[in-house]
């Protein structure tokens, strides 16, 4: 690991032609091995080219635990995601907000955008990195109801910080609060799945203008699921309920699977969409994981 730490931008499209799990890891070329080791053991913030139709902007976070020679293609690299890290914001943020660049650290003396907002790794200025991540972890919002049923919503010290004065360490250490991790999980979730339920297909929006629907970890937390959207489902509250019961589950093409436990299966089946099959998000990378829906099939769905 480099002794010198530091924040970095890495660039990603989901159509890349780079074997890269933003999740998990990151390929690149040697040309950017310099650069990338000095992001060993600290953060990177993800950006989706603005050239991407309906481009995301700055994306997601996460933390480098190391980089290592691809042993599969000479001459390229993999930096691997520190589990758990890993956290899409709830509220992407533009490359340029009201026409000024968020990332002040790409304009030259003349202000200008320089050459290196074409490098797909590149530093991040402390002070760029507190306020991109500012920006997408977002406010407490009335709409951020806790994730999981049960689980206490304290935490609040967090919530109630001055949003726009924290440094970037500060904003470090919001990135592990499980408070703000939950309420960024929902968001995401909740805008990839637009509102809805995957299993009954209702979009509930209560007299306040708030979804009555929540986000379900497909495999738990507590079980070492990442708090990513392929690793999450928008559900109401009696589906959310019957998932992590395992009274319902999925089949590796998302059919809906009934437990031949449930007491009333006609009744569970008649909350069913009509096509059978889970409700999935438009963006193919967002849909489920095959590995986390065959983990909750094995080891929660009751056979």
């Amino acid at each position: 690991m480099s002794s010198i730490m530091a924040f970095g931008v890495f660039i990603h499209r989901t159509d890349s032609i780079y074997a890269d799990v933003p999740s998990e890891q990151y390929q690149f070329p040697r040309q950017y091995l310099s650069r990338a080791r000095l992001c060993e053991g600290d953060w990177i913030v993800y950006l989706e080219p603005t050239k991407v139709r309906n481009s995301k902007g700055y994306f997601a976070v996460a933390k480098i635990q190391e980089i290592i020679p691809d042993p599969g293609h000479p001459d390229m690299y993999l930096a691997v995601i520190e589990p758990g890290t890993y956290l899409d914001f709830g509220d992407p943020v533009p490359f340029r907000e009201h026409g000024t660049i968020l990332e002040q650290g790409l304009l030259n003396e003349r202000g200008r955008i320089s050459g290196r907002a074409q490098a797909a790794v590149r530093p991040l200025s402390s002070t760029d990195f507190a306020r991109i991540v500012g920006k997408g972890l977002g406010r407490a919002e009335d709409d951020a109801r806790r994730i999981d049923p049960g689980q206490p919503a304290y935490g609040f010290p967090e919530a109630r910080q001055p949003i726009h004065h924290l440094n970037a360490r500060d904003r470090v250490n919001q990135l592990t609060s499980r408070v703000i991790r939950d309420r960024n999980f929902r968001k995401t979730v909740l805008r990839a799945y637009g509102k809805r339920c995957a299993i009954t297909g209702l979009q509930l929006i209560n007299g306040g203008g708030r979804a009555e629907v929540e986000a379900a970890h497909i495999r738990p937390v507590e079980y070492d699921g990442p708090d990513i959207v392929s690793n999450g489902i928008a559900l109401s509250g009696t589906a959310h309920w019957m998932f992590d019961r395992g009274l319902v589950g999925l089949a590796d093409d998302l059919t809906i699977l009934v437990s031949r436990q449930t007491n009333d299966p006609e009744t569970v089946r008649s909350m069913i969409n009509d096509t059978g099959r889970l409700i999935p998000p438009e963006r193919r990378s967002e849909f489920p994981r095959s590995e986390f829906v065959g983990w909750h099939r094995e080891n929660c769905f009751k056979q």
